[in-house]
């Protein structure tokens, strides 16, 4: 029993705000590929999953449960990935940090996110949380659309095909985004993979921000906003 009462202890020594071993241990791992503190990502913030856990005796317990082995459903259908290569006071340690994050940020400043809307070809009109084309400069896409181009280029289209048009190995996803996919379940797909299915999982290698990027170019491609090929660029 005394080997255990460090550990067991660690949790409520650790400082509740500034550096310490479980924001270290956050920092360090695959966490950030999915959470953020104060904003929903592929998965819920710490701030949300703190005040849904505030008080209760066996939140250790289950969270534990849950980095360890994954799964889904808590949170909605993002997958989250397991890890069973922790040891127990690194998972205390990292939670410890998690449950004493408080508050949330808004969406926006005033509390509305910007809205663009676009014509499409076939005379539909289409509004988007995010701008395709530079300001004044259409059809220049934004230097974001074109970093996810240069990412979807780099590594998703040996397997969806070029252009996002679809592959052999896996489907157009431009048809997966026009069939009703949001963009959570794009990037939880995207970072936590499918193994069962060969596709691998993008968490720790690309960014929630890269993933974000590929999205949106995936996104205007699927609206024919932006062209197959490389997509004139404002920096061009």
């Amino acid at each position: 029993m005394r080997a255990w009462i460090p550990i067991l202890l660690i949790p409520a020594v650790l400082p509740a705000q500034g550096p310490g071993a479980g924001e270290k241990l956050l920092k360090e791992s695959d966490c950030a590929s999915c959470h953020a503190a104060d904003r929903a990502s592929v998965g819920p913030s710490y701030a949300a999953i703190a005040k849904r856990y505030a008080g209760q005796a066996t939140a250790v317990a289950k969270l534990t449960a849950k980095i360890r082995h994954g799964g889904s459903g808590n949170w909605g259908d993002a997958a989250m990935t397991p890890h069973p290569d922790l040891s127990d006071a690194q998972v205390k340690q990292m939670l410890a940090s998690i449950l004493a994050v408080k508050g949330a940020a808004s969406p926006t400043a005033n509390g509305a996110a910007k809205v663009y809307t676009y014509k499409l070809k076939n005379g539909a009109t289409r509004q988007l949380d995010f701008p395709v084309y530079a300001e004044g400069k259409a059809p220049k896409v934004t230097n974001e659309i074109f970093k996810g181009y240069a990412l979807y280029n780099s590594y998703c289209y040996r397997c969806h095909g070029t252009d996002a048009t679809g592959g052999e190995l896996a489907p157009d996803l431009r048809t997966s985004l026009n069939s009703g996919m949001k963009q959570q379940t794009f990037m939880a797909v995207a970072m936590a993979g499918k193994p069962a299915k060969g596709m691998p999982s993008w968490a720790g290698f690309l960014s929630p921000e890269d993933m974000t990027k590929v999205y949106r170019y995936v996104k205007a491609r699927s609206l024919d906003l932006a062209p197959a090929g490389r997509p004139p660029s404002e920096q061009d």
